[in-house]
């Protein structure tokens, strides 16, 4: 399969008068000559579509679990309902994240991407106000199956687009994608009152967020459709030996990793305010600590994957990120409110895994139809390891009355997400693996 097959918005597989991504050594600005500044402006707005669509990725998640009191009471949700409520994102991300390349070789990636960004703005704004459990978890997986595509493209993007930049970029994507996740954890509670304090208010009103990611992918499907003779095929590109994924210890040892990270990413996002609410810390504050949990992703989400493009090995990295993770469980089980805001920042840094576990599935593929097999099985394996976390977790609390056992079983997960990490960490390709 070739790069192009999966992995471009439509360059090279085009016209020669087309832009296309950068090429190694290449200004950022675009090529000199005739269409130039075409390709800078086309980089540019896809740029502006990446930071978009990352801004997009987690408010569904974060704006729901600083709400999820409110919601379990309005739809008269048990605790184990609820706790499948947040298993919710990682089986939708795993049965829809297998779809996206062959759908993106279908109808290129910046037509799916600007389809995902479509579902969950229409999600968003349908699952408050379907009026019962079964039409929010319908309209939920509908805002997920967009993300779903986006987790998966997004790295195939970058790839594609600046392979000589795969840290830095991965970092500003990494980067938006904390901010939108600690944007909407610290501001749905304020604006949920501000709106007058409905519920189904403060989770609709991120759909409009979602509505303006559209808008860059259409102006690059556009222009890619306006191209004569564009194909979204990419004839006449010179085949690569197939990757067997399945047959890579890279490739296994980093869904494994992905998956325990996610399951403590979800666990986090769909439960922390919870805990700490359940501590005596008011439904505000609560928020506010998430927020500032997701917050931590965003200087640290900019700066970690440029760090790891620069060291051989990455499980060193992989291992202090668990060990914030471990020290924030220990503060949680021990003191959740005195130490409140101190546990939130541990934990923000633990969180980090993820640009860590998206910025190694850049590096351990040679070529971007490479990384788009590998993100596509890492991220589909990985969230469907990470299913039963937050559904056990709420389990786990609704029996036991307590956090105790949750917390206790998040600990211990981190021990094998250490080892695996050393194992995804190793300076390795899955080509080299065949």
């Amino acid at each position: 399969m070739a790069d192009e097959d999966l992995a471009t918005l439509g360059p090279d597989a085009e016209p020669a008068t087309i832009p296309r991504p950068l090429e190694s050594g290449e200004d950022a600005s675009g090529a000199a000559g005739p269409g130039g500044g075409e390709a800078r402006w086309l980089t540019r707005i896809v740029i502006a579509g990446i930071v978009l669509a990352a801004l997009n990725l987690r408010p569904a998640i974060t704006s729901l679990g600083a709400l999820l009191k409110e919601v379990r009471e309005g739809l008269g949700m048990s605790g184990t309902v609820a706790g499948l409520l947040t298993s919710v994102p990682s089986l939708c991300f795993a049965v829809f994240g297998v779809a996206a390349p062959r759908l993106a070789r279908r109808f290129g990636p910046g037509a799916i991407v600007c389809g995902g960004m479509a579902a969950i703005a229409a999600g968003l704004a349908l699952r408050p106000f379907t009026g019962g459990t079964a039409g929010f978890l319908a309209a939920s997986a509908l805002a997920l199956a967009g993300i779903a595509v986006g987790n998966v493209l997004m790295p195939v993007v970058i790839k594609s687009w600046f392979p000589d930049r795969v840290g830095p970029m991965t970092g500003l994507y990494s980067m938006a994608l904390a901010l939108g996740t600690s944007l909407a954890a610290a501001v749905t509670v304020p604006m949920t009152g501000a709106l007058g304090g409905s519920w189904q208010s403060g989770l609709a009103v991120w759909a409009a967020l979602a509505a303006v990611a559209v808008l860059p992918w259409l102006a690059v499907v556009r222009r890619r459709s306006a191209a004569p003779g564009a194909s979204a095929d990419g004839a006449g590109s010179a085949a690569e030996p197939p990757v067997r994924i399945t047959a890579s210890p890279t490739a296994w040892a980093l869904a494994v990793f992905f998956g325990l990270q996610a399951t403590a990413a979800y666990v986090t996002m769909g439960w922390m305010p919870q805990i700490f609410r359940d501590a005596g810390v008011s439904a505000g504050t609560a928020g506010v600590l998430l927020a500032v949990t997701m917050a931590m992703g965003v200087p640290l989400s900019f700066v970690l994957p440029r760090l790891a493009t620069r060291m051989r090995h990455q499980g060193p990295l992989a291992v202090g990120l668990a060990a914030c993770g471990l020290a924030g469980y220990a503060g949680l089980w021990l003191a959740p409110a005195a130490g409140a805001w101190a546990w939130a920042l541990l934990m923000g840094i633990a969180n980090c895994s993820f640009p860590l576990a998206l910025t190694m599935i850049g590096m351990r593929s040679s070529s971007s139809a490479g990384v788009a097999k590998l993100s596509a099985f890492v991220q589909s394996v990985g969230y469907l390891i990470s299913l039963p976390g937050p559904l056990l977790v709420g389990a786990l609390y609704q029996h036991s009355g307590g956090w105790g056992l949750p917390i206790a079983l998040m600990a211990g997960l981190l021990v094998p997400q250490m080892a695996v990490g050393m194992l995804a960490g190793r300076d390795r390709r899955i080509e080299d693996e065949r």
